[in-house]
C-alpha cells in the first residue's frame, strides 16, 4: 500500500537555503491523476504556509465536493485521494491512523547515494502489504536532514543523458510507472 507526499518544507531553493516553496496547483492534478492511475492509497500535499494551504483547500473542496464533481467525475476520482497538511507528521499520523501502523519514508531525489534503494528492490518491498510513503520534494529538492531521516532513498531516475532536472509531476509520473505499473 503506497502512499505519496509532495513536501513544499523542508527543502531548498538554488541558493541551498532551506525554504517553503510555493504551491502550484498543475502539481495537486497532475500527481493525483498519476496517484489514481497506478492505485495510490492517498496523496498529502504539505504546505506550511497558511494561504498557500488555505489555497490547497479552497481547490480540493471544489474538485471533492463541489460543482467540479459533477463537471468533471474523471478529475474528482483522482483529486479525492488528496489531504492538505501544514506539516510530514501530519501525514504520517493520518496513515498510521489508517493503516494501524507507521509507514516506511522513502525518499525521492535526483542526487546520488551509495545507500540508495533500487526499484527492483522497493517494488519488492511494497509486495510485502507494509505501508509506504513515497516522498517527492519541490523547489531544489528534499533537505539533506530530510533525505537522512527516511527509511529508504530510492535511486534517482536517470535518463541517457548528463541533464537531470525533471519537473516533480514528470518525476512522480515515472517513479509511479516504475514501481506499480505493469511489466
Amino acid at each position: 500500500m503506497v502512499y505519496v507526499a509532495l513536501l513544499h518544507y523542508p527543502v531548498y531553493n538554488k541558493e541551498k537555503r532551506v525554504v517553503a516553496t510555493s504551491l502550484t496547483t498543475l502539481d495537486i492534478h497532475d500527481i493525483a491523476r498519476a496517484s489514481r492511475t497506478y492505485g495510490v492509497k492517498g496523496y498529502y500535499i504539505v504546505q506550511p504556509i497558511e494561504n498557500h494551504l488555505w489555497l490547497a483547500n479552497k481547490l480540493l473542496s471544489f474538485w471533492q465536493g463541489g460543482h467540479g464533481r459533477e463537471y468533471n467525475p474523471k478529475r474528482w476520482e483522482a483529486l479525492k485521494l488528496v489531504r492538505a497538511v501544514p506539516y510530514f507528521e501530519d501525514a504520517l499520523k493520518d496513515i498510521e491512523k489508517r493503516e494501524g501502523k507507521k509507514p516506511k519514508v522513502v525518499v525521492t531525489t535526483a542526487r546520488k547515494y551509495d545507500n540508495a534503494i533500487s526499484y527492483n528492490s522497493l517494488r519488492e518491498k511494497i509486495k510485502e502489504n507494509e505501508p509506504i510513503l513515497l516522498c517527492f520534494g519541490t523547489g531544489w529538492g528534499l533537505t539533506e536532514e530530510f533525505i537522512s531521516s527516511a527509511d529508504y532513498i530510492l535511486e534517482p531516475i536517470e535518463g541517457p543523458t548528463d541533464y537531470n532536472h525533471l519537473s516533480v509531476r514528470s518525476a512522480a509520473a515515472i517513479i509511479l510507472d516504475r514501481l506499480l505499473g505493469r511489466a
